[in-house]
């Protein structure tokens, strides 16, 4: 965990995201397997703060998203990925150990399938749950949050969270729709009548339902931690990133109103969708200080995913989805906080907005997926750190060739003059071992500066 200065709160954002940084690249009390392993820790975490920096690092930066391949190449399916930690562990450590990545990046395909069982998860489906075990997870739209709700979200987006979304999304804890408000217990004569709910077997059954999936949690993050140790300390692989948050718009798009809901609320009552993902911003914001705090390390990981080309117009992009991503932006940055944006999709008609957002320079990364990189570094240059976007595609079906063009030219065009990191576009689920190979060899062998 990272640990604040006393003065904290009197240094400046840059000051502040300097600490960070010196706290998350900091040998001190880390192991390692050898003086070796020490050494590419601390070239790597370097590396990619001279990214950020908009400077030129030894060589370009390999920062690739690993999904289900790393399952694939270890011979396991996803249900064991989910549920057999010694097998995923395996697994994952064969992954690495072969293609011996600058990073620890998690894998998106890593979620610990027994919490889900237990809290009764009906957001998404998963393989061993009403999926085979040899499919992948899959997310189902469904809206879990109503059309006429909204009142009640903006008034107090927390307890409409807990009261209202969770009993639908997660069929163990239905009991907490009874739950009263907690304001109730200021007086002494009032919190005994806050606690009678809490004595009703509905409620208790919910609670006994999360505490368990808090102690299946925690073995959860117990296998990972070793998974990832035994893998830093071997190999000196320094962990990305460390803070989780979304944009507003796609905390209500994503998994509450869906995507027909919420495009839909944009025409028929776009002002209640301003004034929620307005409300939004403090918790979002909050949200990737304490995650990325927690883990001592200074990037915020965000997956963008309603806001790219086609989802809305440039002027539904400026009005609903831009002003409170970039608030929580700003807020990241106020605390010294790198955001960390996986740029889903395409956002070809939005760089120059962003570009011209006035946010600090090198104060941001931007991973981008199917965004023209000639363009890309042209509006984000000297402003921005930018990575990706090899296609998932092309790794997938292309040969190895062509990938090894495609890299060289990435890293010729968005690669010159430094502020570069060399990535796929999209979270890699398929790929062969030659494609994979031919890519991270390239980017290790030609993109040094």
């Amino acid at each position: 965990m990272f640990v604040q200065p006393e003065n904290w709160s009197k240094l400046s954002p840059q000051e502040k995201r300097e600490a960070r940084f010196a706290s998350w690249m900091s040998t001190e009390g880390r192991q390692f397997a050898s003086p070796e392993a020490e050494a590419q820790y601390k070239l790597r975490t370097q590396r990619i703060k001279d990214v950020i920096d908009l400077k030129k690092p030894d060589r370009v930066p390999i920062t690739s998203f690993i999904g289900g391949y790393f399952a694939k190449f270890g011979g396991i399916n996803p249900y064991e990925v989910m549920y057999d930690y010694e097998k995923y562990t395996a697994a994952w450590h064969k992954f690495n150990e072969e293609f011996k990545p600058d990073y620890l990046i998690f894998s998106g395909a890593f979620n610990p399938g027994k919490v889900f069982d237990i809290l009764g998860y009906q957001v998404y489906r998963w393989p061993g749950g009403s999926l085979s075990k040899d499919v992948d997870f899959q997310c189902l739209e469904v809206e879990y949050m109503q059309a006429d709700e909204y009142d009640s979200f903006i008034a107090d987006p927390e307890a409409y969270y807990m009261r209202t979304y969770m009993p639908r999304a997660f069929s163990a804890l239905q009991g907490w729709a009874m739950l009263p408000s907690f304001f109730a217990s200021m007086e002494l004569p009032m919190a005994p009548a806050l606690m009678i709910p809490a004595g009703l077997p509905p409620v208790q059954e919910s609670f006994k339902a999360f505490i368990e999936a808090g102690q299946a949690a925690l073995e959860y993050a117990e296998a990972s931690g070793k998974a990832d140790g035994y893998l830093q300390a071997k190999f000196g692989m320094p962990a990305l990133p460390g803070g989780f948050t979304k944009a507003p718009f796609d905390y209500i798009g994503d998994t509450m109103r869906g995507t027909r809901g919420i495009m839909l609320d944009m025409f028929r009552q776009p002002g209640k969708v301003v004034a929620a993902v307005e409300r939004l911003v403090p918790i979002a914001t909050q949200l990737g200080i304490q995650t990325a705090t927690g883990n001592n390390n200074p990037f915020v990981f965000i997956p963008l995913h309603k806001g790219a080309d086609g989802f809305m117009s440039d002027a539904d992009f400026k009005k609903f989805y831009w002003p409170t991503y970039k608030a929580v932006l700003e807020g990241l940055i106020a605390e010294g906080l790198v955001p960390w944006n996986l740029v889903e999709g395409g956002y070809n008609s939005r760089l120059e907005t962003i570009a011209d957002s006035q946010l600090p320079a090198g104060a941001t990364y931007w991973n981008f997926d199917q965004t023209d990189m000639t363009a890309a570094k042209k509006f984000f240059g000297g402003w921005a750190a930018i990575a990706g976007n090899v296609p998932a595609s092309l790794l997938h079906t292309g040969k190895p060739e062509e990938v090894i063009d495609y890299v060289k030219n990435l890293i010729d065009t968005a690669g010159k003059d430094g502020g570069y990191a060399l990535a796929t576009g999209a979270v890699l689920d398929h790929t062969t071992v030659e494609n994979l190979h031919a890519m991270m060899n390239t980017g290790r062998d030609y993109g040094v500066y």
